[in-house]
């Protein structure tokens, strides 16, 4: 949840051109993180929350790609980009460490 407010200040400066989906693709992203993990720790198995963990990682190297790619652009701020990137890269540590404590348990 604490990455969502960065990536919408930083997606606020993406250009507004039809047709461009990153500014919405980045939010998604962060939306989806966060959703994924607690639709996951909502259902009944381990199992099934390590494979919306997993999906909750996915969404976050998509929004690492995004960032990276809206910094390239110019769109973000090599600041910007660079925060969400090192953030990101804290919660993928965090899951992985809670994956790999489910796949033992399981």
């Amino acid at each position: 949840m604490a990455l969502r407010p960065n990536v919408f200040a930083a997606a606020e400066g993406f250009p507004n051109k039809k047709g461009f989906g990153l500014t919405s693709q980045i939010r998604r992203a962060a939306v989806s993180i966060p959703s994924n993990i607690a639709e996951g720790r909502g259902r009944t198995s381990e199992k099934s929350f390590a494979l919306f963990l997993t999906q909750a990682r996915g969404s976050l190297y998509e929004l690492e790609t995004q960032a990276e790619l809206a910094g390239e652009l110019g769109f973000a701020t090599k600041d910007q980009a660079a925060a969400i990137i090192a953030e990101a890269a804290e919660i993928s540590r965090m899951i992985h460490g809670l994956l790999a404590k489910l796949l033992r348990g399981a």
